[in-house]
């Protein structure tokens, strides 16, 4: 008895705000793809609804004329963030890892970055907001991570160095500050 008040207590002491909560009606026109092709590169990344209703970030990645990477974004209006802040997502992978990327001003072209890797099965991935460290083109900087009150863009990216093919599954992506 005693875990369940102290679990029905966090529950309740955590503020949650949905960012995306994916389903078979969802409109999905503000999700663009953004493909190394935009350097040269022949990567091909494409997003789109699973009969389920889950988003499907799939495609295949190419290191043809110094290619390698696939992203789909997204665009939200100044959501705001604290240092107490986390992204929960909930995703099913193909065993892969993938990049998490935020911006608090989608005209920058650095963004915040946190990696996960994927099991293969349903999980739900847990990011502190302010453990994510900034990156340009792959390189980390010599910045803080991130410390801003919002966010304008979210990002999934998969970059790993080699050829391959990759399938994630979207559920929900929850922002939740303690």
């Amino acid at each position: 008895m005693k875990y369940l008040i102290v679990t029905i207590f966090l529950i309740l002491s955590l503020n949650g705000d949905i960012i995306f909560d994916f389903s078979p009606t969802s409109d999905i026109r503000n999700w663009r793809i953004v493909d190394d092709v935009v350097m040269g590169g022949r990567s091909n990344g494409s997003f789109s609804l699973s009969e389920d209703g889950h988003g499907v970030f799939s495609g295949e990645i190419s290191l043809e004329n110094n290619g390698g990477f696939s992203s789909v974004r997204y665009g939200i209006n100044d959501l705001p963030v604290d240092d107490k802040s986390f992204v929960h997502i909930r995703l099913k992978g193909d065993g892969k890892t993938y990049q998490f990327r935020i911006k608090h001003n989608r005209r920058y072209e650095y963004a915040y970055v946190h990696e996960f890797e994927t099991s293969g099965k349903w999980q739900t991935i847990e990011i502190p907001i302010d453990s994510m460290y900034p990156v340009y083109r792959g390189r980390r900087l010599d910045r803080p991570n991130f410390d801003y009150d919002s966010i304008e863009e979210l990002t999934f990216l998969i970059g790993n160095g080699r050829p391959q093919t990759f399938r994630l599954l979207i559920d929900k992506i929850e922002l939740v500050t303690e």
